[in-house]
């Protein structure tokens, strides 16, 4: 009898251990599980389309009062990149509502509009780049663009950070893949930074088309990817 009693009291003791164990696995659960990243993805997105709708209006006009050809191509690009984002935050929200062949349907249709508009922006920077550059046209010093550039120097390679490490949580590459496409936006700021630069503080004109024309290969770059490989922000 006193074996049974002990064989009892021992079972009890380790389901009151495992009784135990319970909630500490479920403490142990990720709290970043992906659907609770989900609000964190869609805020980033949100954050990247309303800077570039910012960064478009200020530049292109800032451009047009200089007129630097950098400065417009800088802003005409930022238009491509909210597109991007909207795409992507469409994505997020209607991941699930709807079925996968419908989602696929609408985004390849809203892909390769975005990839033809890379070549249409591409040709016109091209062209007026070229232009400038024959005729000798000198912009005019611009510090407002000066700005914009370094401001998005600082806050493009932070944000594409904050992608990188929300899509690697998540599991969703095409947030991931966003990443590498805000590291590209910060490539064109210095880009626009060194064009400017030199022009406003030696008077350097034509470094400013020339910075176009390198704003120019990656937006023709990223407008032969997009429509080779049929989705979004893969640079």
């Amino acid at each position: 009898m006193s074996k049974r009693r002990q064989a009892s009291t021992i079972n009890k003791m380790s389901n009151k251990d495992s009784d135990t164990s319970l909630p500490n696995s479920c403490a142990s659960s990720k709290p970043n599980a992906p659907h609770e990243l989900k609000p964190r993805a869609l805020l980033l997105e949100y954050f990247t389309v309303g800077y570039n709708i910012i960064e478009c209006i200020v530049s292109i006009a800032a451009g047009i009062a200089s007129g630097s050809i950098a400065l417009i191509g800088f802003g005409l690009d930022s238009i491509i990149e909210s597109l991007s984002g909207g795409v992507l935050i469409w994505r997020l929200t209607k991941h699930g509502k709807i079925s996968p062949v419908e989602e696929e349907r609408i985004e390849r249709r809203a892909v390769k509009l975005v990839g033809v508009t890379f070549f249409i922006l591409g040709a016109y920077i091209f062209f007026i780049s070229i232009k400038k550059l024959y005729y000798a046209e000198a912009p005019e010093p611009s510090l407002i663009g000066i700005i914009i550039a370094a401001v998005s120097l600082v806050i493009m390679p932070f944000l594409a950070y904050l992608k990188f490490k929300t899509g690697k949580k998540m599991g969703l590459a095409s947030l991931v893949a966003d990443s590498k496409q805000t590291i590209i936006c910060s490539i064109l700021s210095v880009a626009l930074l060194f064009g400017l630069g030199l022009n406003y503080l030696w008077g350097i004109w034509w470094a400013d088309p020339v910075s176009a024309l390198v704003i120019v290969f990656f937006i023709i770059r990223e407008g032969i990817t997009t429509l080779k490989k049929g989705e979004l922000c893969t640079c």
